[in-house]
């Protein structure tokens, strides 16, 4: 061991960082089950089905931008939903190009039952935090993805699979470790 990692590690700033990952982390976690339980969708879907909530329809970049994802990631996300008969998507009006996405009666009527998404506590959270907290905290967490060679692409909604894959990479099945055919 080298003598920077053995200062890590007894740095208490270390396990100060990772105990506050894990109780995020566990705390989503928890709430993406509670929401499985409770209504049978993951709790990225709630946090869809709660940004489309009295709107009128979305595009999937509105969607993405109220989300606060990427259009490819809550993509993923309308996809499951649409497929569930949970929202629809149609084609603008005024605009062919652009994919409008709106809540279903069956969407609404799930919603009536719902907890409240997790997410909403984590952005609450943040907003106490005021906004030159905020930065200092994007620009180390940041820095320790980046460290970690753990930022890649664009990041997926909370515990939900991503659907691309960087090439040579195999796709492994969501809950199985088996590698999936190509």
């Amino acid at each position: 061991m080298t003598a920077a990692a053995a200062d890590v590690l007894a740095d208490r700033a270390t396990r100060a960082v990772l105990d506050s990952i894990r109780h995020v982390v566990r705390t989503l976690r928890e709430a993406s089950r509670r929401s499985e339980a409770a209504v049978g969708v993951s709790a990225a879907q709630l946090f869809v089905l709660q940004r489309l909530a009295g709107a009128r329809a979305l595009s999937v970049n509105e969607l993405a931008a109220r989300t606060l994802t990427h259009q490819s990631s809550v993509s993923v996300v309308v996809s499951k939903l649409a497929r569930r008969g949970l929202v629809t998507r149609a084609r603008a009006d005024d605009d062919a190009r652009r994919v409008e996405v709106a809540l279903t009666p069956a969407g609404r009527g799930l919603l009536e039952r719902a907890p409240a998404a997790a997410q909403d506590r984590l952005i609450a959270a943040l907003a106490l935090l005021g906004r030159p907290a905020r930065t200092r905290l994007a620009a180390d967490l940041g820095a320790l993805v980046a460290a970690m060679g753990a930022g890649d692409g664009h990041a997926p909604m909370f515990f939900e699979t991503a659907t691309s894959h960087r090439k040579g990479s195999p796709r492994v099945h969501p809950r199985s470790s088996r590698p999936l055919p190509p």
